[in-house]
């Protein structure tokens, strides 16, 4: 996995090729732009670079807020892909997919505050990839979410079925894993998987405002913050996944 890095108007980027491109808005905050045409499918290549970052997360004391976002609005991420095989071992981070709740359990408990920023379909492990964050704001005209497992005759591994019955209770979990159907932004808001839906013309805006808004609070309140909600929101371990 090769990196480079240049700045753009003050904002220092690196690229970390060939799935993701990390955006340093400042120190404490980071945006990550997910990008694996054509239909960004969740590939072992794409694992592989998250478990770097996740790395990178959790040794940089300044970050305090990551957003993670597509460059396609068409997908945000899409289910996984194994063109290559299960795993990608001739590069750093690579692991099976059968690793896959050791990372979300990662992301899900990290010290640095996650959002995702939906436009596009999150589908299977794209939508537990978003479900796994701390926040997810949506595109109202665009995010489209669903578990497609069960039409495939398989289910929900990595956090699906854990996180959704958390946020929004049996009945809706059992229509959504159930179901294999799309969900748009408003009906997911509604069911409570969203924070809220936002016009898309309006999304980057917001999102971005949010996030530099949190960047400017103390690291250790943002960590301990979190570290309370986790524990009475019944965020599932790694073993429960």
């Amino acid at each position: 996995m090769a990196t480079r890095t240049n700045s753009l108007n003050g904002v220092h980027i690196m690229a970390v090729t060939n799935r993701l491109s990390v955006i340093r808005q400042s120190p404490a905050y980071w945006r990550v732009v997910i990008d694996n045409p054509p239909f960004n499918l969740f590939d072992p290549e794409m694992f592989a670079e998250l478990n770097v970052l996740m790395d990178e997360f959790e040794r940089d004391s300044d970050l305090k807020i990551v957003v993670f976002e597509s460059g396609d609005e068409d997908f945000f991420v899409n289910h996984h892909g194994l063109e290559r095989g299960h795993g990608a071992a001739d590069q750093p981070g690579g692991a099976s997919f059968d690793h896959w709740p050791t990372f979300v359990t990662r992301l899900a408990q990290s010290s640095v505050i996650s959002v995702a920023k939906v436009r596009g379909r999150a589908r299977a492990q794209g939508f537990e990839f978003a479900l796994a964050m701390d926040m997810r704001f949506a595109s109202r005209e665009r995010a489209v979410f669903s578990l497609i497992e069960v039409a495939g005759s398989s289910i929900p591994g990595g956090g699906g079925v854990e996180w959704l019955a958390a946020l929004i209770g049996r009945s809706r979990t059992l229509e959504v894993v159930l179901g294999a159907d799309d969900f748009g932004a408003d009906i997911a808001e509604r069911y409570g998987w969203v924070n809220r839906p936002v016009p898309d013309s309006e999304l980057d805006a917001f999102v971005d405002a949010f996030a530099e808004r949190v960047s400017r609070f103390e690291k250790r309140a943002l960590e301990v913050g979190k570290k309370l909600v986790n524990a009475r929101a019944g965020v599932p371990s790694e073993g429960d996944l």
